[in-house]
């Protein structure tokens, strides 16, 4: 078991980093070599022109806004539990003081990011069971939510475990030793990750994290480089 653990966690890791990056910059490189097309998509806009209205396209959605308010609410817990989470991974690393306005162990929200986290992809899995998004979708559509969905539950239960029921068998210094020797290419695996009720968990997050990251650069998630340059083109 600690040999499969030691694969998930070690070599994986590094490979799907290395897919991950090569990925996207050999994606976004045959983008960029592709001989240029007049837009269709430009707007007009009165209000917000240029760089400062493609974002508030990218990250507000108005027109998503406008024409599906639903979605639009779970688009927007998605993303501002995803940018908590994000800086919650980033503190494993190092501990920012600016955050500690907000008292938490790991990360904000006691459990609470998490759990909205799942919400919101669930609501974006289930909506493709139905017409017209049914008709529209594609496997790759499903393989990514529920990819995503599953590194995001595993991930959660070990947060929810720890704010909700004391489990903290697995400290932040575990999390931050094991994180770091990665990152220091001297990969070692304290014995907390690999002999705490909370290994199996921690394996299954970080297995489909890889697994994510090894299917992003071939996948429609690219737009997450690509929204910002795009309205911006929409903005002329």
């Amino acid at each position: 078991m600690e040999t499969i653990y030691y694969l998930v966690l070690v070599p994986m890791v590094y490979g799907a980093f290395v897919v991950f990056g090569l990925g996207s910059v050999l994606r976004l490189a045959a983008l960029w070599r592709r001989p240029p097309q007049p837009s269709t998509l430009r707007i007009h806009a009165r209000r917000a022109p240029g760089w400062l209205g493609a974002l508030a396209d990218s990250f507000l959605l108005p027109t998503v806004r406008r024409h599906n308010p639903l979605l639009w609410v779970f688009l927007m817990i998605f993303h501002v539990c995803l940018l908590l989470l994000i800086l919650g991974h980033l503190e494993l690393f190092k501990r920012f003081e600016v955050l500690q306005v907000i008292e938490h162990q790991v990360f904000l929200g006691r459990g609470l990011v998490g759990l909205a986290l799942t919400l919101a992809l669930l609501f974006f899995l289930f909506r493709r069971f139905v017409s017209p998004n049914r008709d529209l979708s594609v496997p790759e559509d499903y393989y990514l939510l529920i990819l995503l969905l599953l590194t995001v539950l595993f991930g959660s239960q070990m947060d929810w475990a720890r704010s909700w029921y004391g489990y903290g068998e697995l400290t932040v210094e575990d999390y931050r030793a094991y994180l770091m020797s990665l990152v220091l290419l001297k990969p070692q695996l304290p014995s907390a990750v690999t002999g705490s009720g909370h290994s199996f968990m921690l394996v299954l997050h970080v297995f489909f994290a890889n697994l994510f990251l090894i299917f992003f650069p071939f996948s429609k998630i690219m737009h997450a480089f690509l929204a910002l340059p795009v309205n911006k083109l929409r903005r002329g």
